[in-house]
């Protein structure tokens, strides 16, 4: 396993479907130098999404052949679909940035809390039920795929006090400035706050 260096660290972005969470992630990472690490999915693209981008889209069998080599840092099943991220990923990542993120959900950042300690930092993002289910509708996510994932909402809003840090996410300018401090705060460097 990867051995994260003293000034490495993950940053994981968790929380309900529909939170806002990697579009939280997405904002708070142009600020600092931080990169992503994609996910592997058995699961289909939704019409918003972009191979490579929000997730690598595999087959069951690719994602069986890559789990069957361990190239798998971490998998999880969810509602019968593969989620994976690749430790390869992560190496190469931390070769160029110092600084890593990832949106998973609870389970997943589970594994990565207990592999890395307290390099990791999860963040959890939130919204009440209807929030959700309205920015899931909004997105054009099918009825079946939105039951789905309230399914899981009161078991996943059960992580929160898990978590290092949580915000509800009702602003998103605001609530990304409220990150962006949370993450200067991790960093080993001085920083002056200007008030111009």
């Amino acid at each position: 396993m990867y051995q994260v260096k003293d000034d490495e660290k993950i940053f994981i972005y968790t929380g309900p479907d529909g939170s806002g969470r990697k579009t939280l992630a997405k904002m708070v990472a142009t600020v600092f130098d931080m990169e992503t690490v994609i996910s592997y999915t058995t699961r289909s693209r939704r019409h918003y999404e972009v191979d490579g981008k929000d997730y690598h889209f595999v087959s069951e069998e690719a994602f069986q052949t890559m789990h069957q080599q361990n190239e798998f840092l971490e998998s999880v099943d969810i509602d019968g679909f593969h989620y994976g991220i690749r430790e390869k990923d992560i190496i190469d990542t931390f070769k160029d940035h110092k600084l890593v993120y990832l949106a998973l959900n609870p389970e997943g950042a589970d594994k990565l809390k207990h592999m890395y300690g307290e390099n990791v930092i999860r963040i959890f993002i939130y919204a009440d039920r209807d929030t959700v289910i309205k920015r899931q509708q909004e997105r054009q996510d099918d009825a079946a795929a939105i039951r789905r994932h309230i399914k899981h909402y009161d078991e996943t809003m059960n992580y929160l006090n898990v978590c290092e840090h949580a915000f509800e996410n009702y602003d998103l300018p605001q609530v990304s400035y409220q990150i962006s401090e949370l993450v200067e705060s991790y960093l080993n460097r001085d920083y002056i706050e200007s008030e111009y």
